[in-house]
């Protein structure tokens, strides 16, 4: 059996207000809109070569997102009103490196865009 090649493209809700959801993907990340469409409605973001898909119409999804010095990205976007849902926590010790080096941890915060999307911040240190 083939087994997929890479991850090309997620879809997230867009929410009842694009503006809005794409305006936090700036705001938070600093990530600017790459290409949009109106109508009907959708917009992409390009992050590392993956292309997150923003339309209304869709359940809400999660993305989870590499982040290098997770503490101090928690830090900064807390102290400018980001709402986490969760503070960067451990959730996996990979002693075997099942999941990246052997010996690192996984660390990992949560929140959400304005449109629901849960977005997982993940550091391996």
């Amino acid at each position: 059996m083939r087994r997929p090649q890479a991850l090309r493209q997620v879809a997230l809700s867009a929410g009842r207000d694009i503006d809005a959801t794409l305006a936090f993907w700036l705001d938070v990340f600093g990530l600017p809109v790459h290409a949009r469409y109106d109508p009907p409605g959708i917009a992409f973001i390009i992050v590392g070569g993956i292309r997150l898909f923003f339309t209304g119409g869709i359940p809400q999804a999660t993305v989870y997102l590499d982040m290098d010095d997770l503490d101090a990205f928690y830090e900064t976007a807390s102290d400018n009103g980001v709402a986490f849902t969760t503070a960067p926590t451990l959730v996996h010790r990979d002693a075997a490196g099942e999941f990246g080096p052997a010996g690192e941890s996984e660390w990992m915060a949560f929140l959400k865009d304005p449109a629901g999307n849960t977005i997982g911040l993940v550091e391996r240190k």
